[in-house]
């Protein structure tokens, strides 16, 4: 990728740096562990499923045997989980340099979490509202403090109505999705305001996109995008637009490592409709800059997961 533009060689020794990264276990999570350890970080997988986590912790240390990498057992659907992950992440660092928040899941139905909240919105959302301003004491000690959301261009698509969030009336996958990757963009602008106004130049608070990148999420997109990555007679096409899990966290990776980014930019692949390529500045749906949004979302945010940023 970076004969192409940007690319890992690019980007800063990251030692002595910490760094949170959440859903790290699998597709482009992982592969961002597997960046930052490269180039030097001590990183914190935060995942829901210890045992996978485990098992890519090992396949990251299998290149890097000076890495260091542990795991915090975190499910972003439960709030409780969420409390107790910062906690022993607060515990052992004193500062968290960067936060990616990366996790994302897709349902595929309308079910709630432990909370009571519509699952992708919840987890997604709501849970890493809560884990951000949880560790937000750790990110203002750090001395150049980042928080990366890492959305989807199915954002674009996305609304909140905010007199049915539990999605009651007209559920589907798509749009459940859609609204979340949508209100995690808005949280993203709306953290940025928010430490502008409370005076702090770090931490700042950016976004990233994969693009069409081989992952999960993609493959349970719907019956059309699953047979497209699991006929193999495709695999050339595939080849065309669609980067594998490498390429597709170098968006999270330059958010979080270039020392020329500034809170509020949106980082995503270069190529047609921001499928593929090196990541480069690219511009989110102007609706998630409403700053009326962001400041409901925000309150509506703080009253159900009880989480206050302490600004």
């Amino acid at each position: 990728m970076s004969k192409d533009g940007w690319g890992p060689a690019q980007a800063p020794p990251m030692g002595g740096r910490m760094v949170v990264v959440t859903g790290a276990n699998s597709g482009i999570g992982l592969e961002t562990v597997r960046h930052l350890v490269t180039l030097g970080a001590h990183v914190v997988m935060a995942c829901r499923n210890v045992d996978s986590a485990a098992a890519a912790r090992a396949d990251v240390l299998a290149s890097a045997p000076d890495g260091q990498v542990d795991i915090v057992q975190t499910d972003l659907s439960d709030l409780s989980s969420v409390h107790k992950a910062a906690d022993e992440i607060a515990l052992s660092h004193p500062v968290v340099d960067v936060l990616i928040n990366n996790a994302g899941v897709m349902a595929g139905r309308r079910e709630m979490t432990v909370d009571g909240f519509e699952m992708d919105f919840g987890t997604n959302v709501l849970g890493h509202f809560a884990l951000t301003g949880l560790l937000l004491e750790k990110l203002l000690a750090a001395d150049a403090g980042r928080v990366v959301t890492v959305g989807s261009n199915a954002h674009r698509g996305g609304v909140v109505d905010f007199d049915d969030l539990t999605m009651a009336r007209g559920f589907s996958t798509s749009r459940a999705y859609s609204r979340s990757k949508f209100a995690q963009l808005v949280f993203a602008w709306q953290l940025q305001r928010q430490l502008t106004a409370a005076g702090h130049t770090n931490p700042i608070s950016l976004a990233a996109h994969p693009g069409a990148t081989h992952s999960g999420v993609m493959r349970d997109s719907g019956r059309m995008l699953s047979w497209l990555f699991t006929t193999p007679t495709l695999h050339r096409v595939r080849s065309t637009f669609i980067m594998e899990a490498p390429q597709g966290a170098l968006p999270s990776v330059r958010a979080a490592t270039d020392p020329d980014a500034r809170g509020g930019q949106y980082y995503g692949p270069s190529g047609p409709m921001e499928f593929s390529g090196a990541p480069v500045l690219v511009r989110p749906s102007p609706r998630v800059q409403d700053p009326a949004l962001g400041r409901r979302l925000w309150e509506v945010a703080q009253a159900l997961t009880g989480v206050r940023y302490p600004f």
